[in-house]
């Protein structure tokens, strides 16, 4: 029908009367549809012969959005380059896809920029010194800050814990256990700290970057030393020091064990020839008792977030409870400056706890002279069982504190 419409638009052919009246409505269907239109078949009649340039036939491209004599708009002719995706859409995501794999190659790229240092992807830290020191820093964040506007002791010691298990893993002693080599795990052995000894120079404040380095030597023939240095990291002031001794215990007979040659074998690379960071303190733990305690805090109970991975407390948690019984205007006006723990047994969710403190009268002209204060400490099971004895040292926190000393020295006459 199409074919014959456009053949007698150029050549008419007569046609019978009869037929005329059935022609003519075809040709009004045909006009209906929108793909023929009579508009068509006008361009179609009115067609000129190609124009020539320099003797050649130029071919004129239609505009998109040309309109036919009607005014309707006419979509552009279907090409294969309008077809093609939108390239710019095409290029933005391939670039967004390099960029990313890129950021990861370079996550992952951690080779050592020198012998003696291997950097850890993650920002967890790095060892140094000919892989035998482990270094971290870390921000001083808002919630480890306490009333004094500085970080607290116990956010000190978490510093220390942190970058003790980071070393481990990152000179790749790390087992299935929590702080266990492989060796370790297959004997079913643990570390567990026995003394920790530590001086705090300057508490950090919100918003300091500190660095600690850490590394571990030999103790005895059944035990290891770690100690540890913070400073700040912008100006390498030292701020704390820390040293401690640790020996390995069996998880599932709760009973201290030697060292394995096997486990030996894992760690002894790694000790470090060096002399303690901290003096030994020699002097003795005092052992107190419900007539040699000043202040006593009873009912303390570990909560199931106090446990660790072994299944008994952090010994992070002995300290917060050793000071539960501090003297509160000790607390108001001074800080702590030392500190020394021995760690005699461990406790697990179930257990009562007592805390025992005393001020010390071996530095009572000291305090006098210079506002500082010794106390001796006792955490214990209420059947007396003692966990941790401890004794802490204390200095002013401002000069104007001389009042306080007097009120801790009217309390205790």
């Amino acid at each position: 029908m199409v074919a014959t419409a456009v053949t007698s638009a150029f050549f008419p052919v007569t046609s019978s009367p009869d037929s005329s009246d059935s022609k003519s409505k075809k040709l009004r269907s045909i006009k209906s549809k929108p793909s023929v239109s009579s508009g068509s078949l006008q361009v179609k009649e009115n067609a000129q012969a190609p124009p020539k340039i320099n003797g050649t036939v130029a071919v004129t491209t239609p505009v998109e959005g040309s309109k036919n004599d009607d005014g309707a708009s006419s979509p552009p002719p279907r090409t294969f380059i309008n077809q093609l995706p939108d390239w710019s859409m095409l290029l933005a995501a391939i670039t967004t896809i390099f960029l990313a794999a890129e950021k990861q190659w370079m996550m992952l790229d951690w080779k050592p920029r020198r012998p003696d240092m291997v950097i850890d992807p993650f920002g967890i830290g790095k060892i140094v010194q000919d892989g035998l020191v482990f270094s971290q820093n870390f921000s001083i964040r808002s919630y480890e800050i306490g009333a004094d506007q500085t970080a607290s002791i116990e956010t000190l010691m978490n510093h220390l814990q942190e970058t003790a298990i980071n070393h481990c893993r990152s000179a790749g002693l790390l087992g299935e256990g929590f702080g266990a080599t492989p060796e370790m795990c297959k004997k079913n052995l643990i570390w567990v700290v026995t003394r920790m000894q530590v001086v705090v120079d300057r508490y950090p404040t919100w918003g300091d970057i500190v660095q600690v380095d850490t590394w571990v030597s030999a103790s005895g023939k059944n035990g290891m030393r770690r100690d540890w240095l913070v400073s700040n990291s912008e100006t390498g002031e030292i701020l704390t020091r820390a040293t401690s001794v640790w020996v390995m215990m069996n998880k599932l007979t709760r009973r201290l064990s030697k060292i394995p040659e096997e486990v030996r074998g894992e760690i002894e690379p790694f000790f470090m020839n060096s002399d303690p960071v901290l003096a030994e303190d020699s002097q003795k733990l005092v052992k107190l008792d419900d007539s040699t305690a000043e202040h006593v805090c009873k009912g303390l109970t570990p909560k199931w977030s106090d446990l660790d991975v072994n299944q008994h407390v952090n010994n992070v948690k002995y300290i917060g409870w050793i000071l539960e019984s501090a003297p509160l205007p000790i607390l108001e006006s001074h800080e702590l400056s030392a500190m020394t723990l021995e760690y005699r047994r461990e406790c697990g969710r179930d257990s009562v706890l007592q805390s025992l403190t005393t001020v010390s009268d071996s530095n009572t002209e000291n305090a006098i002279n210079v506002g500082e204060f010794n106390c001796q400490h006792l955490l214990r099971l209420e059947d007396g069982a003692e966990i941790v004895r401890g004794r802490t040292r204390w200095r002013p926190k401002h000069a104007e504190s001389s009042a306080n000393v007097d009120q801790i020295t009217a309390e205790r006459a």
